[in-house]
């Protein structure tokens, strides 16, 4: 089956098209996207005004033909901050139903944090243990934590890098009062939630997710994106700091022009530094590892979940070598018992208990 998976993000909307089969990796085989800032587009009263809704109709229904062409069969789409907090949000959701027949989700910020640490712990696996995730969006700031498949805790709080930019820092470059006015916002908005995460125990890992921070990473020396998924990246609280300071004496312009930042996340970047720094000192993190998955890859390894529970044979023979080995001794020892339990058997068990230890059904 080929997936569609709509993201209607507060920086850029994406169409994502994957080829949806149990045990599929997350991987897409044809993208369209476009850069939309959602959150330049609120009035004061804090609506997404005419220009805006008709950018996102737009998007929607190119997408919709995008994904037809392909050979989609199914759409997961979904929406977060941009919409979830703008003054009229459920009537935009409304008009996009209305206008295309895409049905957006709305995400609240709490799933927004569960679904981006759910595709963390898929990529770092069971060893990584206690992991503490961070996420710095366009209109708010994900953070969860746990040692299970889903987070213990998670929060969302409005500090996105583009809500902060538009919000605290409007001159271009900014001023050393607004610098200073907003380090004291995010600081105060963060000691609630930031303290509810070190209550939770050290973590085992610190892993950060989303364009802001790969993008931060970048300037500190990370490798560049064309190296792939797999190396290494991290970011440390010490170069943080010293790029936070540089990023506030340049222009727009001369961010742009620092390897991994594009014109149009260029002025948030700063923003996003501040609201990264003073998370880690928060909870005393002195680096993390760049995460390549994030709130995406998250809902569709979701979605493969489902699939795979749904299947009649939901771990049927193929599933391993163990169930292979244990076919191929029951086909050379007749004397097994025709009422031993059999790969399917364990299989359909496996997945009942599954479904009943993860509390929803498959």
């Amino acid at each position: 089956m080929r997936l569609g998976v709509l993201d209607i993000g507060s920086n850029t909307v994406h169409l994502l098209l994957v080829d949806a089969y149990p045990g599929a990796r997350p991987v897409a085989f044809a993208s369209h996207k476009r850069p939309l800032s959602l959150v330049a587009y609120l009035d004061d009263n804090g609506a997404i005004n005419e220009a805006g809704q008709r950018e996102l109709l737009d998007f929607v229904l190119e997408a919709n033909e995008f994904a037809v062409k392909h050979g989609a069969v199914d759409m997961l789409a979904f929406c977060t901050s941009a919409i979830r907090e703008s003054a009229n949000g459920v009537s935009v959701l409304e008009r996009v139903a209305t206008e295309t027949g895409v049905h957006l989700t709305e995400l609240t910020g709490e799933q927004e944090a569960g679904m981006t640490y759910y595709a963390v712990r898929r990529w770092f696996g069971w060893q990584a243990n206690n992991i503490l995730e961070l996420d710095i969006g366009g209109g708010s700031f994900e953070m969860a934590v746990g040692t299970d498949e889903f987070p213990r805790i998670a929060r969302s709080v409005p500090l996105g890098a583009g809500r902060l930019t538009r919000d605290w820092l409007p001159e271009d470059p900014p001023s050393i009062s607004d610098i200073k006015a907003l380090r004291s916002h995010v600081r105060e908005t963060l000691a609630e939630p930031t303290a509810q995460m070190l209550a939770s125990g050290k973590p085992d890992l610190v892993a950060a997710t989303s364009k802001t921070f790969r993008s931060l990473a970048r300037v500190t020396g990370a490798a560049p994106s064309g190296e792939g998924p797999y190396v290494k990246r991290v970011l440390r609280r010490e170069d943080l700091k010293l790029w936070m300071n540089r990023l506030a004496a340049m222009t727009h312009a001369q961010r742009a022009e620092l390897p991994g930042v594009s014109a149009l996340r260029a002025p948030q970047l700063l923003a996003g530094a501040i609201v990264a720094h003073e998370a880690m000192t928060a909870m005393k993190v002195k680096s993390l590892k760049i995460c390549p998955w994030a709130l995406r890859e998250g809902l569709i390894l979701r979605r493969f979940d489902h699939l795979l529970l749904d299947s009649p044979a939901p771990y049927g023979d193929t599933v391993g070598v163990g169930h292979v080995e244990l076919l191929k001794q029951q086909r050379r020892e007749p004397g097994v018992s025709p009422s031993a339990a059999t790969p399917s058997d364990v299989g359909r068990r496996d997945a009942h208990q599954l479904t009943a230890s993860d509390g929803s059904p498959a």
